[in-house]
């Protein structure tokens, strides 16, 4: 349970793939909410939770079957604004006295409805407050089952071809419910009918970074109190927004360890530890280790044998360093809000590992250490929020993330110091082009691959048998789908003209416009 003193919201997670953008809504309105999976909320949890309101989200299962996912039913007792959506909205119906009826795929007669559709309305509600200024509102339909008869105490406010209870609320009891997804961004004035929810709920939007600073700070020093923490320094967003926090919270007895592997972009180790060593004052161990991983890469050429040994040594070194701060008994990760959500899947208990979350896993056991995660209960932009409240460079907490074997899986074949310093000069050219055309901020993630294959080429009046390298570019919201960015041909050709030019090395310039799927962002 979180420690957080704000009035909160509480989703209540039917298994929807769409859930955390609720919550992302619900963050840029300054309403602190958590997501928690429906089996894990009963009666205690909402007395110890104590929600000012309480959203259901959407889900695949169907009402209709027997054991589906329900509410426990001391929440529409308590007394605060409920909305429930698509499933959730099915689910209030069931359990207060409506009725749905099942589609196709549960054997049903109940019309389904999948896209973009068209909501007109049927009555005036508070809720729907700047709804309807044209005739009707566009919204992102995603159902098989539908509503065929509204509980006792509501009201049709809103219909669809195939939903004609889109929208429906007992006022009396501050319960409102759509057949609709208004967190996606497909129901364009969706942000709205939360905003609309939230003020009616009484909220006050103090959800903001210089809040949540201030008690972090405090949160961190009552848990660590006179001892000391280490923290794995990647330089990275998240790993930089939790050293700076917590080094404000307990100042000299955190030590951060940088592991300098030897995979790292152009200037970057000399850059994290002179941000951290010279301007902030923070107490950083430069573990100059680029020998030692790069004489165990020798040779190797297959994609997870190099993540393996890069992953083996990372902890080794972490270790070796980690054992010599005298006292040290907390771990700092910066853990996120959407790895603490993927932790536990919606219907319970711990769940297949996704991805892993941070660059030492195992070594708070090995080592005997507590954690300390000043991070989990904000997202990705919330921690950019935080470190631009921290007063971090905007370089820094701006920067596209970076894979933790570095330049190891952007150098597919074997690895050789030759194509590492290679494949560092023409990303710093890429790079300084891409910020030169002010489009680094328009990207989520841009980098060079060097391609263990060479070509033929003609460069003066001689010919050149070099590497070739390949760009990559993509736009994504969180990484698990992605597409190309559209550069321009003039962008392309001006780019591998300064990588030919300027890079000894490479004589071939591709741009990579594969899509997440099928393609994965990095080359390995």
């Amino acid at each position: 349970m979180t420690q957080i003193q704000h009035d909160r919201l509480l989703i209540i997670d039917f298994g929807s793939q769409v859930t955390q953008l609720i919550a992302r809504r619900l963050r840029e309105l300054n309403v602190y909410c958590e997501i928690h999976p429906y089996n894990l909320v009963d009666d205690a949890f909402l007395r110890e939770f104590a929600p000012k309101a309480v959203i259901f989200s959407g889900g695949p299962d169907s009402v209709t079957r027997q054991g589906s996912p329900r509410p426990p039913a001391g929440v529409f007792s308590m007394g605060v604004p409920i909305l429930g959506i698509c499933y959730g909205q099915q689910v209030m119906m069931e359990e207060l006295g409506g009725k749905v009826m099942g589609g196709k795929i549960t054997g049903g007669g109940g019309t389904a409805e999948f896209g973009r559709a068209f909501v007109e309305p049927s009555g005036d509600l508070n809720l729907l407050e700047g709804w309807f200024e044209n005739g009707k509102e566009q919204v992102w339909m995603s159902h098989g089952d539908h509503v065929s008869r509204i509980a006792p105490g509501f009201e049709v406010y809103g219909t669809s071809p195939n939903a004609p209870y889109a929208i429906t609320a007992d006022p009396a009891r501050h319960f409102y419910a759509v057949q609709f997804h208004p967190e996606v961004h497909h129901t364009p004035n969706g942000a709205r009918l939360y905003e609309n929810f939230v003020r009616l709920a009484g909220f006050s939007g103090d959800w903001t970074m210089s809040a949540y600073r201030e008690e972090a700070v405090a949160a961190i020093r009552a848990q660590v109190g006179d001892a000391k923490v280490i923290c794995g320094l990647s330089g990275g967003v998240d790993s930089s927004v939790a050293a700076a926090l917590i080094h404000e919270a307990v100042g000299d007895q955190l030590t951060c360890v940088f592991v300098d592997h030897g995979l790292l972009r152009k200037n970057e180790a000399e850059e994290v530890v002179g941000m951290f060593r010279d301007n902030m004052n923070l107490h950083v161990i430069h573990a100059d280790e680029a020998e030692l991983f790069l004489g165990e890469l020798d040779g190797q050429s297959d994609p997870e044998t190099k993540r393996k040994i890069i992953g083996r040594l990372f902890i080794d070194v972490f270790q070796k360093y980690a054992n010599e701060i005298e006292g040290a008994a907390f771990l700092a990760q910066g853990t996120l809000y959407p790895d603490v959500i993927e932790s536990v899947s919606f219907s319970g208990g711990p769940s297949v590992t996704i991805k892993s979350h941070h660059n030492v896993g195992g070594l708070p056991e090995k080592m005997g250490l507590k954690l300390v995660e000043p991070l989990r209960e904000l997202f990705k932009d919330e921690v950019r929020a935080l470190g631009r409240e921290l007063g971090l460079p905007s370089h820094f907490i701006g920067r596209h993330p970076f894979p933790g074997p570095g330049l190891a899986i952007r150098c597919p074949g074997e690895i050789t110091r030759e194509k590492l310093d290679i494949l560092r000069e023409a990303d710093a050219v890429y790079i300084d082009q891409i910020r030169k055309h002010g489009l680094y901020d328009e990207i989520w993630q841009a980098f060079c691959a060097i391609l263990p294959v060479r070509t033929v080429g003609v460069m003066g009046d001689g010919r050149t048998y070099d590497f070739a390298c390949a760009l990559r570019a993509v736009t994504s919201v969180d990484g698990m789908t992605a597409d190309y960015y559209p550069f321009s041909h003039e962008f392309l050709g001006e780019t591998a003209t300064r990588i030919i030019n300027e890079v000894p090395g490479i004589n071939r310039v591709t741009y990579d416009i594969t899509s997440k799927p099928p393609g994965t962002i990095e080359w390995e």
